[in-house]
């Protein structure tokens, strides 16, 4: 987080393995997104959080941008086709994302 530097981005491996199998893939960062476009040619670059997850079967965190961590839930919840939410990072906490009716998968948690 905190940097636009693509290097070793783990972002960029995960939206290419989500294409190369079919998933079409919106993202957004908001220090990356001229670094990240020449890399990742078939992903949608969004000018927003919330342009990237309208109409998403499921959204995912992969960095801990404080933008992510002030995200309106119940928008998100509203512009999504499905309620769910992956996070690599546990920016949230479990209990907050079920309050919010989100169905939320976390990576390390009980």
């Amino acid at each position: 987080p905190n940097t636009d530097d693509m290097r070793d981005s783990p972002a960029i491996a995960i939206a290419q393995t989500l294409a190369d199998a079919g998933v079409s893939v919106a993202a957004y960062d908001p220090e990356g997104m001229e670094q990240a476009r020449p890399l990742m040619p078939e992903v949608e670059m969004a000018g927003d959080p919330y342009a990237a997850i309208t109409g998403a079967d499921v959204v995912v965190i992969v960095t801990e941008w404080d933008a992510f961590r002030a995200l309106d839930l119940n928008r998100v919840k509203a512009l999504t086709k499905a309620p769910v939410l992956v996070d690599l990072r546990n920016i949230y906490k479990p209990e907050i994302m079920r309050e919010a009716g989100l169905i939320y998968m976390s990576l390390g948690r009980a």
